[in-house]
């Protein structure tokens, strides 16, 4: 329509009709309005999407447990219940699919379909990154003779030095670009691609939330010490330690690599940045083993992690400058262990040598491994060496010098991801001793094969979420033994509370016992009956003269009338004579007797 002909037409609209004065503004309005709406609709393509971004999906299959797939399953299978099948529909109703056909009535599903589901989606199937925007080419027999018809195949492994391609999530460098810096300052950045939330998005945090953010944890970061500018960082960074300069202070970081853990583990979200850490409610305590260059030296290694175990650590995250394979680190690790604490570092790699490594996957101790989107590993992991997997590539964390939220990769920031999740268990459960910390983030991990442990992904991926809810039948036992448990020992407060009161049951019969006879002592005679003692001993009192004592029987034949025998001598022993003065003219006051 062109101006002339609008203008036009809302002179005829308003020609006519009551209030036609004020009808020619408001038609004009709505005339601009409609003008600027269609050039807008004019300079977009056809079907245009709004820009792709990081989805968790899943890939409809021919069947499942001999079943077609269903809404309902799939909502069953990976939110817990069927009723929230409509959010699936929600999610994908006239998305066009890569077959060229819609999802329109709920009831239809189509094998090789890509259903977006929601944030709180868990379970083994899931995929993570970009939805593909055109159909994968056929496997060849040999390579998926092994696959299951029901499972999607892995994204492959890309080759070493191969370079990534643009738009696939899942080839990322699995190399960390080293930060660029001059001589005597900091770096200035350290990033690959643009930052992703897909480990957001697997690991599915808020569902750990509603039941711990990891108050009151203490995780030390042993690495190149952490940026305590950062306002995502504000009010969660403790001092900590420089121990190579020993100023005492670890709140500065010239590599990168320690405030890109802390990022993960204790990051707020800010209004320049959404990125919140997996533990928010921790606190992070840096020590900084290096400074400019990426090389720590053993002594300073060594010191560290006694730092970070005298300072109280609850965690400590170990970053990739830290040698376990060192007999003397190893022993400092194992001191951490043995005044339990829980101890993250990252699996070895078939390239470290080999040496008094403290793991074999010990009570306290957690081997973690990177891994992309797609499961491919961050590093060339030393089979069987891997406890558990977490986000190693291309993952959102913080830069230093003020480059803001930047995509981060490496085995350290999967180090960071597991300590912060074992924050939040020893947040929600405070009596779980380290082995039990590290065992709980073991069982409850997400298979990522068959096998278990597996040779590259040990366990499988964390899941907090799965580690806080979970029962284990084993942690029901007691941490100590009973034999070990004393009336000192806090953990057992039922033995301390029988104790007591059987303390203050004897304490209470003895004073009543103790009163009972002070009452005897000085008034003998008020708990004896009326009529009189019915076991007294020989009485002594004195006669009046001229008889007995009143109620005594008659004397006995020979006996001197006024005298009482209370000492019978031996047969054979001669006798004084009664002496007259002893016998009073007057009644005497009898003579207690006292009971013993």
């Amino acid at each position: 329509m062109l101006p002339d002909q609008m203008n036009d037409g809302v002179r005829r609209a308003g020609a006519t009709g009551p209030g036609h004065r004020r009808r020619p503004v408001t038609a004009a309005v709505l005339g601009l309005v409609a003008v600027v709406a269609s050039l807008l609709l004019a300079g977009l393509p056809a079907g245009a999407a709004p820009p792709a971004e990081y989805v968790k999906y899943y890939t409809v299959a021919a069947s499942y447990q001999g079943a077609p797939e269903t809404l309902g399953g799939i909502a069953k299978r990976f939110l817990g219940t069927a009723d929230r099948s409509v959010e699936i529909f929600t999610l994908n109703v006239g998305r066009t699919q890569l077959d060229g056909r819609k999802l329109t009535d709920p009831k239809v599903l189509r094998p090789g379909w890509h259903l977006v589901l929601p944030w709180d989606a868990v379970g083994t199937g899931l995929l993570y990154g970009l939805l593909p925007q055109k159909a994968p080419k056929a496997p060849k027999p040999a390579a998926s003779a092994s696959a299951k018809p029901d499972q999607p195949a892995p994204a492959p492994t890309p080759a070493a030095g191969a370079a990534p391609k643009a738009g696939n999530p899942a080839t990322v460098p699995s190399a960390a670009p080293k930060p660029t810096y001059k001589k005597g300052q900091c770096a200035a950045a350290s990033t690959s691609d643009s930052p992703s939330n897909w480990a957001a998005l697997r690991l599915a945090p808020e569902q750990a939330w509603t039941h711990s953010r990891g108050k009151g944890q203490l995780v030390a970061i042993v690495d190149s010490g952490i940026d305590g500018s950062l306002a995502q960082l504000a009010g969660r960074v403790a001092l900590g330690s420089d121990v190579v300069s020993g100023s005492g202070r670890g709140n500065t970081d010239c590599l990168g690599t320690g405030t890109g853990m802390a990022g993960i583990i204790v990051a707020k979200p800010t209004d320049g940045s959404a990125l919140s850490g997996l533990a928010p409610e921790a606190t992070v305590m840096p020590v900084r083993i290096v400074t400019t260059k990426a090389k720590a030296r053993v002594s300073d290694q060594v010191a560290g992690i006694e730092v970070a175990t005298s300072a109280g650590a609850t965690v400590i995250a170990l970053g990739s400058y830290v040698n376990t394979g060192n007999a003397e680190v190893a022993q400092a690790i194992a001191t951490a262990v043995s005044r339990n604490v829980v101890v993250v570092y990252g699996a070895p790699t078939k390239a470290t040598p080999a040496g008094p490594e403290i793991v074999k996957g010990g009570g306290g101790l957690l081997r973690v491994g990177g891994v992309g989107v797609g499961g491919q590993p961050a590093a060339a992991y030393r089979p069987g060496a891997v406890d558990v997997v977490a986000p190693g590539l291309n993952v959102t964390t913080l830069g230093v010098t003020g480059t803001g939220v930047l995509a981060g990769n490496g085995t350290p920031y999967a180090v960071a991801f597991a300590a912060a999740q074992a924050a939040l268990v020893r947040s929600a459960y405070p009596g779980l001793d380290a082995a039990q910390v590290t065992n709980r983030l073991k069982v409850t991990a997400d298979k990522l094969s068959d096998a278990e442990p597996d040779n590259r992904y040990g366990h499988g991926m964390i899941n907090p979420a799965a580690a806080l809810t979970r029962e284990l039948a084993e942690e029901r036992q007691p941490v100590i033994p009973p034999a070990k448990r004393t009336l000192d020992d806090g953990s057992t407060p039922g033995g301390r509370t029988l104790a007591l009161i059987i303390v203050g049951v004897v304490g209470l019969v003895a004073a009543a016992l103790l009163a009972l006879r002070v009452r005897r002592l000085v008034s003998p005679d008020q708990d004896e009956p009326a009529d009189g003692p019915t076991d007294r001993g020989p009485d002594t009192r004195t006669a009046p003269v001229g008889g007995p004592l009143p109620g005594s029987p008659p004397p006995a034949a020979g006996k001197v009338a006024g005298s009482v025998d209370t000492h019978r001598p031996a047969p054979g022993t001669p006798t004084a004579a009664p002496d007259p003065t002893s016998v009073s003219a007057a009644p005497r006051q009898a003579t207690p007797a006292v009971r013993e």
